[in-house]
């Protein structure tokens, strides 16, 4: 498992949304040091996550339990939201759902609250921009550009193990873990 980890400082647990691409990616290049890092456009479900120096097969396999106990579901990006001045991001819809599978992750791994447990209550979001890389109008003009390609779509069946450093393109997958699948409804 190490090889795949490389020079890894860090992990995280994301569900990359790559429908969200087109219209927050050149934004995301800009004004998002994550998408510098070569970490996708994503909702964060854990980070950081287990030190890459810790993280072997059974971390993986765990790891892989606890997500595949949670079904897939499909997931809309209708709005931008905002901490503050200081970050755009867009919200996804049905929030809960990345609540429940952020919950799943830290009852399997107590010791790895997301953000650090820096926050109390965990906002489920897709970072469009921060105010450290780009300015309050910048940011805006990102909000009004990205506001115009809502709502995006997506169907919600895996989430990632990814690793990295603060290096440019550093981040890379580590492990595709699948969610449950959903049962079909039928009318």
């Amino acid at each position: 498992m190490h090889g795949s980890l490389g020079r890894a400082t860090h992990t995280a647990v994301i569900v990359p949304v790559p429908e969200a691409e087109p219209a927050v990616g050149e934004h995301r290049l800009r004004l998002d040091q994550a998408a510098s890092w070569g970490v996708p456009a994503h909702v964060t479900v854990v980070f950081p996550f287990v030190p890459p120096e810790d993280v072997d097969a059974q971390v993986v396999a765990a790891l892989g339990s606890a997500l595949a106990a949670q079904r897939s579901f499909d997931c809309a990006f209708s709005t931008c939201g905002w901490f503050g001045e200081d970050v755009l991001w867009l919200a996804p819809e049905p929030a809960q759902r990345f609540r429940d599978l952020t919950a799943a992750v830290v009852e399997r791994f107590p010791g790895f609250p997301p953000y650090g447990g820096a926050f109390d209550e965990v906002v489920p979001h897709l970072t469009v921009g921060e105010s450290r890389l780009g300015t309050l109008a910048d940011l805006r003009a990102a909000e009004a550009e990205v506001s115009r390609a809502l709502p995006i779509a997506t169907r919600v069946d895996h989430a990632m193990l990814i690793a990295g450093t603060d290096q440019p393109g550093s981040w890379h997958p580590v492990a595709r873990l699948p969610l449950q699948r959903a049962a079909l409804s039928r009318a």
